[in-house]
């Protein structure tokens, strides 16, 4: 094979007990006698310590003809195969490969001290890679799996760019490191205790009083650990890693389950962490308006999810947003999307006018004296829309969601009861034994149809994670098939709470896809509760905005227009967007800049018509 191709066997989805080594026995080479493709316990010797069982295929990267081939791919019936040509102006080796036909990262990201720096990437592209090496977590091997080279060759192959300093401050111990992890709904298994237990261990630098109180979790730090929000947990978690004194601090996404302007405040945070004391922070985050807010420059990771990642050069925050967003790399001349993201030039779209699918009158729900009350106003709910819900966190929205789903009762109206609703909650707890495509099965008589695969699988992506274990999914994938499931089934209403949790860029625009094409074709109707503006933008009709104070009490006017509604809404938070002028992409505004001031005087916070 050529020096540019690599050759991949995904572990997870290569089944020998279930084919008859196609792949092997298609495969040009091995039909001339040459062993290219064959078991691993065959490739191995009974020491070497590899990954995978014996009878898993391994694949030669020196015989293997290449991606021009191809024969292993199309005929493995598991799609566990891939051959890649890797970009021509690459290069160089490696910085990590987790063995031959396993995972490959391509540069690290160079922190720098005063600074935010921001990575802007796919899921499985090699971000959490890159951020243990960093974090002296692992050693890079340079590509050379089967040896483990010293740090000081890592070194002087970076010697005379920006990570040199960095990594010898590493190795002498003159770098230490804090780290908030992705998945905060983990904390509890790894923590038994209450949120102040916690949140003691890492006060090094004197300020955990103050964080605590611009994050508002002031009134949960006492409470046990299980019992924390979404939201709370990802305050507690980013206030810990704050508290740390740390030269550098890893942040890996700081948005999921906080509205925005809890969102604002973490970033706000983040900033003055870094300019004030001249600290370095690498932000891994897929929201794109916090990310342009936030970071002071982007590095850009593109690739193969689980082949192999490519972390660019540092850009503007600007420049490498828009390219990500374009698919195409002007510095390195590269092309790795054929699609661009796109946003509408003139939102929001025209109001819906369809019939009237559900009709809800005034509603009130109260959890008991002093504990959080809700009141909603009557409003409708039309055929074929999609009716977006925003508001803060502790204010009513899911509460609402399962007073319409029959979750909950209402203390004072009545909820259509012949309605039925198609509901994915905000935490998707799965604990069934079961495969994804039994699960989805056991939804819809559909599945597996032409129609099911191109309106609800593609889009969702779902091919790859369909013989996994419903146990063993990221939260990524989880989303996805809890969204999948909800657009599977026959009802009245959709209903998902919070549907971007953990997706990267791609797949936030993929599911909002899913949704807004499936309502369209199917005059379905959907709502969708939801902190990404992003995502609100691209999908919704019309908004329901929910307003008050959190944790106490909460109210909802009736659903209005798009403009009407993110007026309302963002001018409680004292925010203003605007359009970027080349993509169309909301963007927020800086607090007190020239453009934001002008906008609240003309009262257009969802950027100027």
């Amino acid at each position: 094979m050529a020096d540019d191709s690599i050759a991949v066997v995904d572990l997870d989805r290569c089944q020998p007990d279930r084919c008859n080594y196609e792949c092997m026995n298609f495969c040009p080479p091995n039909r001339t006698g040459k062993e290219c493709i064959v078991k691993r316990g065959d490739a191995y010797d009974e020491d070497d310590n590899y990954a995978g069982s014996d009878d898993q295929v391994w694949i030669s990267e020196e015989i293997c003809l290449g991606e021009s081939c191809g024969i292993c791919v199309e005929k493995c019936p598991f799609d566990a195969i891939e051959i890649i040509n890797l970009p021509q102006e690459l290069g160089d080796e490696p910085v990590h490969r987790y063995g031959e036909n396993s995972f490959a990262l391509y540069g690290l990201p160079a922190p720098q001290e005063g600074r935010v720096t921001g990575i802007l990437g796919p899921n499985g592209i090699g971000k959490t890679t890159a951020v243990h090496i960093l974090a002296d977590e692992m050693t890079p091997n340079l590509g050379r799996f089967d040896e483990e080279p010293a740090w000081k060759a890592v070194i002087d192959e970076y010697r005379g760019t920006e990570l040199q300093d960095y990594l010898e401050d590493l190795r002498e111990g003159d770098m230490t490191v804090a780290r908030k992890p992705q998945y905060v709904d983990q904390i509890p298994d790894q923590f038994d205790g209450t949120a102040s237990e916690l949140l003691e261990r890492t006060d090094e630098r004197g300020a955990l009083d103050d964080l605590i109180e611009r994050t508002g979790i002031g009134p949960v730090v006492d409470n046990h650990i299980d019992d924390l929000s979404g939201g709370e947990l990802q305050r507690v978690a980013l206030v810990a890693t704050l508290a740390r004194d740390a030269d550098f601090y890893f942040l890996d996404e700081i948005t999921p389950y906080l509205d925005i302007g809890q969102r604002m405040t973490a970033a706000q945070l983040i900033q003055e962490l870094a300019e004030d004391e001249d600290r370095s922070m690498l932000v891994v985050e897929h929201d794109l308006a916090i990310l342009d807010l936030l970071a002071d420059a982007l590095h850009v990771a593109y690739g193969e999810p689980g082949a192999y990642g490519i972390i660019t050069s540092p850009k503007s925050t600007k420049n490498g947003i828009n390219e990500y967003l374009s698919g195409y790399l002007d510095n390195e001349n590269m092309r790795f999307r054929q699609q661009e993201i796109e946003f509408e030039e003139h939102a929001p779209r025209s109001v819906s006018t369809g019939d009237v699918v559900a009709e809800y009158p005034d509603l009130t729900k109260s959890y008991g004296d002093g504990e959080f009350s809700l009141d909603v106003e009557a409003g409708q709910i039309r055929e074929s829309e999609v009716l977006g819900v925003v508001g803060p966190n502790g204010i009513g929205k899911s509460t609402f969601a399962k007073l319409l789903a029959g979750r909950l009762e209402p203390d004072a109206g009545t909820v259509d009861a012949d309605l039925d609703i198609a509901y994915k909650p905000q935490y998707i707890e799965i604990d069934q034994p079961m495969r994804v495509d039994a699960f989805l099965s056991s939804i819809t008589d559909d599945f597996g149809s032409s129609y099911w695969n191109t309106e609800i699988a593609q889009p969702l992506q779902l091919d790859a994670v369909m013989e996994q274990q419903l146990t063993d999914l990221s939260g990524g994938e989880r989303q996805r098939v809890a969204i999948a499931a909800c657009l599977s089934e026959d009802a009245d209403l959709y209903l998902l709470d919070e549907p971007s949790a953990h997706l990267d860029v791609e797949q936030r625009v993929m599911a909002t896809s899913a949704i807004r094409r499936y309502a369209e074709n199917h005059d379905a109707t959907a709502m969708v509760i939801d902190h990404d503006i992003y995502m609100i933008d691209l999908l919704s009709d019309r908004l329901l905005v929910f307003d008050g104070e959190p944790a106490k009490q909460g109210h909802a006017s009736p659903p209005v227009e798009m403009r009407e509604g993110m007026n309302q809404f963002l001018s409680n938070l004292d925010v203003t967007f605007r359009r970027d002028e080349r993509t169309s992409r909301p963007r927020i505004n800086k607090p007190g800049s020239q453009l934001d001031r002008q906008q609240k005087r003309d009262g257009e916070y969802y950027y100027a018509p």
